[in-house]
């Protein structure tokens, strides 16, 4: 009996890790990166605002998007935990004297909790039965913060003017819309990498398979209870740290600038930028700023004609939203730079050997005989004739 033989593998091979591969999302999310840091030298002023909540209405969607495009839970009613986030900052900082960075986190807990205070009813509803739920939310909030009982808090009808963060001292060669645009852009980069390792952990592989069918999850021993609430909280989380940093960027906030409208921006956003994409968010938040302007500078009595229009035109040209385009246009952009190469395990079959060489099988092509042909007899398809015993036997 031989044992087979072991393979050696050097020592150096054998301790080597596998190093990560730059690819050409990476490159592309570097040089994103890379002009979104010289924007705020290039424009000034307004533009710079209005970049500025470009990413605060994109980090809104997606929070929307964690919750309708990774676990398939239907909201139109996340303004409401918009203008609770804002509502937070704009009290803590104006009543209470905090720094404005540190008016985000509770902000942003105060939302988890309201977000998971509405999961849990949830839980036994499905499809457009939660956003009914989540639309009363939108509609109740603007009536609560007019409420006489929380007028102290809120300011009522009036709502609450929030004081510009300053610039700190050690960046004094900068503007104070500039230093809000690059805090933004921190805690927006912080957030969207969150939500990239959530989407890539295990738990957001449950939270998609809950989305894909939630029985077959629950039959795969996933609690699709605890995930759809945590899921709701984690959403209305990310859109209320949102809300926090437009009450900075707006410096006010009033009960009538977070209605329903601002929900169904954000449902709109989230449709034309991709559902189930994050940075298709970015491009929801660009649609959100600046096509209902343009549709305005068009013609401010039809405004809303043409907004419509513009957006169904959107939809007509992306039907998978911004991010689905994308992926179709790099796609065909590769196919014409780059032609489909045949699979390395058939490229040596398809490829005819050249005459004159000797090929893996020829020797034995060479020495097997090559058997005759010859003539078959036809088969005489007719019945055999077979004689019938007699009822005593056959006898000699």
């Amino acid at each position: 009996m031989t044992t087979p033989q072991q393979e050696t593998v050097p020592l150096g091979a054998a301790v080597a890790r596998p190093t990560t591969r730059l690819t050409t999302g990476h490159w592309l999310l570097a040089g994103a990166i890379a002009v979104a840091l010289v924007l705020p030298f290039v424009f000034r002023g307004f533009v710079i605002f209005q970049l500025t909540e470009v990413m605060i209405y994109g980090l809104a969607i997606l929070g929307l998007n964690l919750l309708t495009g990774f676990n398939g839970q239907f909201s139109v009613g996340h303004g409401a935990f918009f203008g609770l986030g804002a509502y937070v900052t704009a009290i803590m900082m104006q009543r209470w004297n905090v720094p404005y960075y540190w008016t985000l986190p509770p902000a942003g807990l105060v939302c988890f909790v309201v977000g998971v205070a509405f999961g849990v009813p949830a839980l036994r509803l499905r499809g457009l039965y939660i956003a009914l739920v989540t639309f009363a939310a939108a509609v109740a909030l603007p009536q609560l913060l007019k409420f006489n009982f929380f007028e102290g808090w809120t300011g009522g009808v009036q709502g609450i003017v929030v004081n510009q963060p300053g610039v700190p001292a050690f960046l004094p060669v900068i503007s104070a819309d500039q230093w809000l645009y690059f805090f933004t852009l921190a805690v927006v980069l912080l957030m969207f990498w969150g939500a990239s390792n959530l989407a890539k952990s295990r738990s957001g592989r449950a939270i998609m398979a809950i989305r894909d069918h939630d029985i077959a999850a629950a039959a795969m021993g996933i609690n699709a209870n605890l995930y759809k609430t945590l899921t709701f909280g984690v959403s209305a989380l990310y859109t209320g740290v949102a809300g926090a940093l437009s009450a900075l960027a707006v410096q006010f906030v009033a009960p009538d600038s977070f209605g329903l409208f601002v929900s169904i921006y954000f449902l709109v956003g989230l449709i034309l930028g991709g559902i189930g994409s994050l940075w298709g968010c970015l491009f929801g938040g660009l649609f959100v700023l600046y096509v209902p302007n343009l549709a305005q500078d068009i013609s401010r009595g039809l405004s809303g004609v043409f907004f419509g229009l513009i957006m169904l035109l959107v939809i007509f040209v992306m039907p998978s939203g911004a991010a689905g385009f994308a992926r179709l246009a790099g796609a065909w952009v590769r196919r014409r730079v780059a032609p489909p190469m045949p699979p390395p395990g058939r490229a040596n079959l398809a490829a005819p050997e050249p005459s004159g060489s000797i090929g893996p099988n020829s020797a034995n092509l060479a020495t097997t005989p090559v058997p005759e042909i010859t003539e078959q007899q036809p088969v005489n398809m007719e019945a055999p004739n077979i004689r019938k015993p007699n009822r005593l036997g056959d006898r000699k």
